[in-house]
């Protein structure tokens, strides 16, 4: 059975440096046997790589669902960070992806299941989660996704 990590590197995902936090808090928070991970927004080098709304600034759902992939490999270099080794997650037990969007913007659960895709496809079956996928009018630097999630760990 191959490790999370292994899984990553097959699917061409690596992970980077985890974000610097951009206001007063810290990537993660463990309390026994939970770990939270903070909102993760789509930065590579740490820069958005995307920002606008979906709905409007020319962004469509396939922005969307590249930057929640994003917000995802974000939130696992969060918690490799943490923990050390990925093979410590017992389960990604909740997940909540924000998407700033127009109104009448209906897309969100298509963008998020990038984030739940990967979480999947990184985990196996611990990577399966209860989930909300929510509308925002703005967020954090003027992205599009942000993704946090909640993961039971060894």
């Amino acid at each position: 059975m191959p490790t999370p990590e292994e899984r990553l590197e097959q699917l061409g995902v690596s992970l980077p440096s985890p974000a610097v936090p951009v206001a007063a808090y810290v990537p993660c928070v463990r309390s026994g046997d939970l770990v939270y991970v903070s909102g993760q927004i789509p930065l590579v080098d740490g820069k958005p790589a995307w920002t606008g709304r979906l709905g409007a600034d020319g962004l469509g759902v396939e922005d969307g669902v590249a930057a929640a992939q994003r917000c995802a490999v974000n939130v696992i270099a969060a918690l490799k960070a943490e923990l050390g080794d990925l093979g410590r997650v017992r389960r990604v037990v909740k997940v909540t992806g924000f998407v700033a969007s127009t109104p009448g913007f209906t897309d969100m659960p298509k963008v998020i299941n990038a984030a739940s895709e990967l979480f999947g496809e990184a985990f196996g079956d611990a990577g399966r989660h209860a989930r909300a996928a929510v509308g925002v009018a703005a967020l954090p630097l003027g992205v599009p996704v942000e993704v946090e999630a909640i993961v039971e760990v060894a």
